[in-house]
């Protein structure tokens, strides 16, 4: 590794400042969202109960990685040309090489999502209840594979915690994107009691659940035509799988970026 301490700090200064720069999207998000309170009340009751199936999900994602959980064994496919086949060697790789394997991987996700948005919104109102759990799963596993690009292991609790959090990120208003930022600098600290904190926290957890339903639930309404549902789907999770690819590039690789710098300041 040739990165020198100004060369990271450098770096770290990027990812900070595209979390300053979240804050300039409050007006239009709240202004875009307005509408759609109203349209939420009459979206359709299956719909409404299809989205909410996801606090189970969550909740066992949470608990036990359940059926969304990633392989870190995979982590050598993200590095076909190097001698990469644990975590520990991702961590002797250049901040760079870290940053080209997550814009594959991020890139393929995005494909990945927008042929399901499309082949699912063919049907409209009938294959609909299938594309929400899929674009939450293509979502959590985005964001573990993003983790193991980091050299993190999604297998680990609060891993799934943070990657839940990242996924409330999303889902938030300004004042949300703020509190949660302050939550996930826990997690840079590497220290166990804060990450205890985080935990606790999580407790209320359903929060994310609600948020992403505000959030997906208006979006899908849309979706229920047929035909049509074909372009509005793979728009939606296209865009959708975009966003959550790039908050967890930003926060995996500043986090990685810190630990980098905690390495060489102690060497």
């Amino acid at each position: 590794m040739n990165e020198t301490i100004e060369h990271l700090k450098n770096e770290l200064k990027n990812c900070q400042d595209w979390e300053k720069d979240q804050s300039d999207l409050w007006f239009w998000d709240k202004l875009g969202r307005l509408p759609f309170k109203l349209i939420d009340r009459f979206t359709p009751k299956f719909i409404q109960n299809k989205v909410g199936v996801i606090l189970d999900e969550l909740g066992t994602y949470i608990q036990s990685g359940g059926r969304y959980l990633s392989s870190i064994s995979a982590v050598k496919n993200y590095y076909p040309n190097q001698q990469i086949n644990t975590l520990k060697d991702v961590d002797n790789l250049p901040i760079a090489s870290m940053d080209e394997a997550a814009a594959k991987l991020s890139l393929n996700r995005k494909k990945v999502a927008t042929f399901q948005g499309a082949s699912t919104g063919v049907g409209g109102i009938f294959t609909l209840t299938i594309d929400i759990p899929i674009l939450l799963g293509i979502q959590l596993k985005t964001l573990q594979d993003i983790a193991i690009c980091y050299g993190f292991d999604p297998t680990d609790k609060n891993e799934r915690i943070f990657i839940v959090k990242v996924l409330q990120f999303i889902s938030s208003d300004i004042v949300g994107k703020k509190a949660i930022l302050q939550q996930l600098t826990m997690f840079e600290s590497d220290q166990n009691e804060s990450k205890r904190e985080v935990a606790a926290e999580i407790q209320g957890w359903r929060e994310v659940v609600f948020s992403y339903r505000d959030q997906i639930g208006w979006k899908k309404l849309f979706q229920i035509i047929p035909i049509a549902g074909l372009l509005i789907g793979a728009f939606i999770n296209r865009s959708a799988v975009n966003d959550i690819a790039e908050a967890g590039v930003m926060m995996y690789r500043k986090r990685a970026i810190l630990k980098r710098l905690q390495l060489i300041e102690s060497e």
